[in-house]
């Protein structure tokens, strides 16, 4: 089980406590952490936080419920890994737009050993946000990440060839040039990457992301979190050739509503548990998704004709990132309205 409590939790109020103290830790967008939720017996309702969106980079709140989806798999992960078997009901109810999903859990079931070591890296995981090294992947995981993301209603397209690896690469980099130029989009941007020091529970801190840009060959910038302020972590080598892009891949969906959102959170945290079971990391890249012209092009290009929602490379690197969460009680309500108190460890 987690490090959370020393003692199984037992009550339903327990494991609602235990459960969210797990999905807080999934990814989102500039770690906004736009979730909340609220507990009532054995039931965890999923909403999205719409305080926490984006309005200029998430306009429709696309990514806002891809973290959603991701927070949601944390949920099932969480649940398996006390013996239940969750019971997910996605966007339930069509008149609550911010109703991402509803989990419960009634019955008991074993716990196999991929279930076990997939809980276990929940808080360990972390978003890569450089380059890799040359090593290869493990033998069949790019394959078993094909199927991973097809569970959950979505698809992993590799970028097999250079051509496709140095298109796709420059769709980043265009993206990323024209997000820096853009005040509105920088000034959106720096109001989530607190300072050094900062005591903030959400935003990316700089202990989680290079003091310097790590090139690669072809070159996928990352967002310009320090924007000039030299903020970041030193690098783990004083190597300055260009070092390896990693495996690059699309993940997408054949259509393109909420439900698949939620979906591709799901599909993303799944992959981003495996891979993190065998000592390999993920870098993630939303830029050129959030440009509409942008996104059309990689969809009729390079994922024939699929909706694509993040660029993914994948690799082996030694990690040496921190990344911050909200206390759960600030996202943990009863039906009635109130805080639910998380006991502390």
């Amino acid at each position: 089980m987690s490090e959370l409590a020393s003692t199984p939790p037992v009550t339903a109020e327990e494991i609602a406590r235990y459960v969210v103290a797990e999905a807080v830790w999934a990814p989102s967008v500039n770690n906004t952490q736009p979730w909340r939720f609220v507990a009532d017996g054995q039931q965890i309702s999923l909403y999205a936080d719409a305080d926490r969106g984006l309005p200029l980079a998430d306009p429709d709140g696309r990514e806002m419920m891809i973290s959603c989806g991701a927070a949601l798999f944390n949920i099932r992960v969480a649940l398996r890994s006390l013996g239940y078997v969750p019971q997910t009901i996605v966007l339930p109810d069509p008149s609550r737009p911010a109703l991402v999903a509803q989990v419960s859990w009634r019955e008991l079931a074993p716990v196999n050993e991929y279930e076990w070591r997939m809980s276990r890296q929940v808080r360990r995981r972390r978003t890569h946000r450089g380059a890799f090294d040359p090593d290869p992947l493990p033998s069949g995981m790019l394959g078993a990440l094909r199927t991973s993301a097809e569970r959950d209603g979505a698809a992993l397209h590799i970028m097999a060839d250079d051509g496709r690896r140095a298109t796709l690469a420059a769709a980043v980099q265009t993206a990323e040039q024209q997000l820096r130029l853009d005040s509105s989009r920088v000034r959106e941007l720096a109001r989530w990457a607190p300072a050094p020091g900062s005591l903030r529970g959400d935003g990316v801190p700089a202990t989680s992301y290079p003091v310097r840009t790590e090139r690669t060959d072809p070159y996928y910038p990352g967002r310009d979190f320090a924007h000039g302020h030299g903020w970041g972590v030193p690098p783990l080598s004083t190597a300055q050739s260009h070092r390896a892009a990693g495996v690059v891949a699309l993940l997408t969906t054949a259509a393109d509503r909420p439900a698949d959102w939620v979906n591709v959170g799901q599909a993303l945290q799944r992959i981003l548990l495996a891979t993190g079971t065998c000592g390999v990391a993920v870098a993630l890249h939303s830029q050129p998704t959030e440009l509409p012209l942008l996104r059309d092009f990689i969809r009729t290009k390079l994922s024939s004709g699929a909706y694509p929602h993040l660029v993914l490379r994948i690799g082996m690197v030694t990690q040496a990132s921190v990344s911050v969460r909200r206390d759960p009680d600030e996202v943990l309500f009863s039906s009635g309205g109130g805080h639910v108190g998380l006991a502390r460890a």
